[in-house]
């Protein structure tokens, strides 16, 4: 296959920002790209909010791939974010560590899985803590990328 690079590489400079290009890309019919560069793009200052209180994680499983969440994933989980019903989050649950959708069922908090192989967790009664909200997931498209 045959690849066209938008910009001059240079691959002896390090990886800390990276060409932005100026236009989208459109997930339909395929349009000529712009050939300019709008500008660099430090991807971890475009994901990371709180860097002093930002960590990654992998994570491991099946439960979450209804959420966009896959075996292997690198996470983005900020530890300064307060956390609201509908985010993603990194638990402690009893001493195990879980990602789930923090939600409700009735009136009660529910750790929620992205996969109907799993059950809801119930929070009531439970040592829980949470570890941070996942605010960026990085998912590879290429087999044995990333990991």
């Amino acid at each position: 296959m045959h690849a066209t690079y938008i910009g001059a590489q240079d691959l002896a400079a390090p990886v800390t920002s990276l060409p932005l290009a100026a236009d989208t890309v459109r997930a339909g019919f395929p349009s000529p790209a712009d050939d300019y560069i709008e500008a660099e793009l430090d991807l971890v200052s475009h994901l990371v909010q709180h860097p002093s209180a930002t960590f990654y994680v992998r994570a491991q499983g099946d439960s979450m791939v209804q959420h966009g969440i896959h075996d292997g994933d690198l996470l983005i989980v900020d530890r300064a974010l307060e956390p609201r019903d509908g985010d993603i989050l990194i638990m402690a649950i009893d001493g195990d560590l879980t990602v789930k959708k923090l939600g409700t069922i009735g009136k009660r908090p529910y750790l929620l899985p992205g996969n109907p192989n799993y059950a809801p967790i119930p929070m009531d009664g439970r040592e829980c803590h949470v570890w941070g909200v996942v605010t960026h997931n990085v998912h590879a498209h290429r087999v044995g990328v990333g990991k």
